[in-house]
């Protein structure tokens, strides 16, 4: 059994076991078994941490998969837990065997699931698997044993890599890298991509548009979703924005199509140039913690990635013609960041250029007031 001087890494997975509280009472409990170094990587879920103000509790890291946190904790723990709140049981199971696949041999590893309810032992001596059942016996979990995990993300002799997605529900979204590229008609889905390029989808109905919008991806390494980045909400009143960061000045930011790396692209930045409809709700809803206002481009073509988002007093909304968010971001891209990812700019000149960019394509102006 674990000592005071137990050396206990933690990864937590996801915003959903942050605004349950189960996370801060999952720590508190582990404290009680030796010393605890928590680490959470990932948007959402940084974002959650704010919410929480639990920045001093948790090691905010930059935007990783749980398996590279999970070998990142090697060196300094003893032993390793993963926390999340899955949608299910299933999704809970499916996600562990995942993650334990990628991470590979190492200490032992133990999943500690409150969504479907169960603690499970992904590696590990008999001596974990004796703390793994009390572990579920005294949080009330039922412990079961990790699902056996078949080969996906390999690249096959014709150059053709493919990801599954299992215990998916029909009808939610599907994302890589925070693009939608469709929805799901059955519980699993299949996605094969040759040479950087998305091929097949199988079990999903496919938005092409999203998938025009994917250049080059790395489905080997890419974060895979299926339905919402936040399925829950934070408790209480935001404040984050004020507490963060407030300073105001001229660097302007450009964010297109990759709302998941707002915190990276743009901190520091008082405004941000988004693109595209989900971007734009995602990114001026993170964003807003660091009270950076927003110029979405967007075409109403919003697929609600996310729910219950918001933004920053003062951002400004460029509604233009279906279909041309993406051509007038470019032209903004092209002509006002002359290709660059930052530039210095007044707010006021930034959105005065866009206006005359997107000309006769736009169809509304609106300024966000609370």
């Amino acid at each position: 059994m674990p000592d005071r001087d137990c050396r206990i890494g933690v990864v937590l997975h996801g915003p959903e076991i942050i605004d349950s509280g189960c996370a801060l009472k999952l720590i508190e409990y582990l404290q009680r078994l030796g010393r605890v170094k928590a680490v959470l990587g990932g948007t959402m879920g940084r974002v959650a941490l704010m919410d929480a103000a639990l920045q001093d509790t948790v090691q905010i890291s930059p935007r990783k998969r749980p398996s590279q946190s999970i070998q990142d904790l090697e060196e300094s723990s003893d032993i390793i837990f993963l926390l999340n709140l899955a949608k299910s049981r299933e999704s809970g199971l499916s996600f562990g065997a995942m993650v334990a696949q990628a991470a590979g041999e190492g200490r032992p590893l133990i999943q500690i699931d409150f969504g479907g309810r169960f603690v499970s032992l992904l590696r590990g001596d008999e001596e974990a698997a004796i703390l793994a059942g009390r572990l579920a016996f005294e949080l009330g979990l039922d412990l079961i044993r990790p699902r056996p995990m078949g080969q996906t993300g390999k690249e096959d002799e014709r150059g053709i890599i493919r990801r599954t997605l299992n215990a998916v529900c029909p009808g939610e979204l599907i994302s890589v890298n925070g693009t939608v590229i469709g929805r799901a008609t059955e519980s699993r889905v299949e996605i094969e991509a040759e040479r950087g390029r998305i091929v097949h989808v199988k079990g999903a109905s496919v938005k092409r548009h999203g998938l025009e919008k994917l250049d080059y991806v790395d489905l080997k390494r890419a974060i895979i979703r299926s339905g919402s980045i936040r399925r829950t909400a934070a408790p209480g009143t935001r404040d984050a924005a004020e507490r963060i960061y407030t300073h105001k000045n001229y660097i302007a930011a450009f964010i297109d199509h990759s709302a998941e790396d707002a915190f990276e692209a743009a901190f520091g930045a008082g405004v941000a140039v988004t693109v595209g409809d989900d971007t734009t709700a995602i990114a001026g809803d993170i964003l807003s913690r660091l009270g950076t206002i927003v110029m979405g481009i967007v075409d109403g073509d919003l697929d609600r990635l996310a729910e219950g988002t918001g933004m920053m007093q003062g951002s400004i909304i460029f509604r233009v013609k279906p279909g041309h968010d993406d051509v007038v971001g470019r032209e903004v891209k092209d002509r006002v960041f002359q290709g660059e990812e930052r530039i210095r700019i007044p707010p006021a000149e930034l959105a005065e250029k866009i206006k005359a960019i997107a000309g006769s394509h736009l169809l509304e102006m609106e300024q966000i007031e609370h």
